[in-house]
């Protein structure tokens, strides 16, 4: 794949508070270069990374030229050198240039320097180690990151296994930007992964659960994740995810396309759980720390789709719960109906059964209830004699 050799424009820094920025921290004297996410997926013709900036200038320089630029700085990682810059429709990370002094897993003493090589040396993959001169667009490569960017390939900068032992989130890091963009998974890269996947033990649970959504939300990644399995890199924090469940994955993926629905990770992480095991859910989404609707919705995926017509189970768990499961199952088809399906409310209150002689008190919500399954069973009606023949048979049951 033929990739341009300088960065396309970058609209942003056309912009007013752009221009600004650039000025300030002196874009076009190369003393400030963007790097990273926005040129490799720039160069890609990708869109919408986050604006990374790397500067000669020592922190408190660049909070102090970008406020004179009139924008405003913000110190939310000043004491690692970055510098949040915000400013109207731009936000921008500025940071100043390193070099590691010692690093502790995801942890790391860092020292300042002016040499933009080694600030590229303390980078993850190569590919994420471009950066280029604005406005102009040349870029720098000093670890071979284009010819691996047009190979599709993700390669460690230097030792994968130093690389990872400076931060264990790189093992997954490497395996979602393979899926994303590498043909191939390198291996090297593979194998420095495979023997430090116990690594992972000492990850933040918040940590694996980013990776694992961003991962399972890319177009395809089974082909990674099926190499994931197999090398046993899930296994020391996620041994409940199954190998054999893969065709399932490849299933809800196919499903997916064919009802015309963007990924949902929670719905093929749950495809590749075992089929009805809520409580599994139930402790992945626990040891993920999952938000609350997270954690409903995958307990909710796993559970059996169960059979036509699926209007009462929508109406019982939400019309997203039964999509989940239906596409899980691989059933496009009977998920479609239920796209944009909201759970209608009862056209019937007590006030109702009360009418028809039911004197106030418990028996009122049991005959409304009787009434509200066979309202449900009936597919909904809401015209008057239908819904009055539903409330006649409630009252006398």
């Amino acid at each position: 794949m033929s990739l341009p050799q300088t960065l396309p424009p970058q609209t942003w820094a056309a912009t007013a508070a752009g221009t600004a920025l650039l000025s300030a921290l002196e874009a076009e004297a190369g003393e400030t270069r963007l790097v990273g996410g926005a040129v490799r997926d720039g160069l890609l013709g990708l869109g919408g990374a986050d604006i990374d900036l790397a500067t000669r200038f020592a922190p408190d320089e660049v909070m102090k030229r970008v406020k004179a630029a009139g924008l405003k700085a913000v110190p939310t990682g000043i004491a690692h050198g970055t510098v949040t810059v915000v400013g109207h429709d731009l936000v921008a990370e500025v940071t100043t240039l390193r070099r590691d002094v010692q690093s502790f897993g995801r942890h790391a003493q860092v020292a300042f320097t002016d040499d933009w090589r080694e600030d590229a040396a303390r980078r993850d993959f190569t590919v994420n180690a471009l950066y280029a001169h604005l406005p102009d667009g040349v870029i720098d490569d000093y670890w071979g990151g284009l010819d691996d960017l047009s190979a599709r390939r993700v390669r460690f900068i230097g030792d994968p296994l130093q690389r990872i032992a400076e931060d264990h989130l790189r093992i997954l890091r490497f395996f979602r930007f393979s899926a994303r963009f590498a043909g191939q998974v390198d291996a090297d890269g593979l194998a420095a992964c495979t023997a430090r996947a116990n690594d992972l033990m000492a990850l933040s649970r918040e940590r694996i659960a980013m990776e694992l959504r961003l991962l399972l939300a890319l177009p395809d990644p089974v082909v990674t994740l099926a190499l994931m399995l197999e090398a046993g890199i899930f296994r020391p924090v996620l041994p409940e995810l199954d190998v054999a469940r893969l065709p399932v994955l490849v299933q809800t993926i196919v499903a997916e396309s064919a009802a015309g629905l963007s990924p949902a990770w929670e719905r093929r992480l749950a495809a590749l759980l075992p089929p009805g095991e809520t409580r599994v859910a139930v402790e992945i989404g626990a040891r993920l720390k999952l938000s609350n609707v997270q954690r409903i919705r995958l307990v909710a995926a796993v559970q059996p789709a169960g059979s036509a017509p699926y209007w009462p189970m929508a109406y019982k768990d939400g019309g997203e719960a039964v999509i989940d499961r239906l596409l899980i199952a691989g059933d496009a088809m009977a998920a479609v109906p239920l796209i944009g399906w909201h759970r209608p409310r009862p056209p019937a209150s007590g006030k109702d059964i009360i009418a028809r002689g039911v004197a106030t008190g418990p028996e009122v919500a049991k005959r409304l209830g009787a009434f509200e399954r066979a309202w449900v069973a009936a597919g909904f009606p809401n015209d008057t004699e239908t819904v009055a023949a539903l409330l006649d048979a409630a009252a006398q049951s």
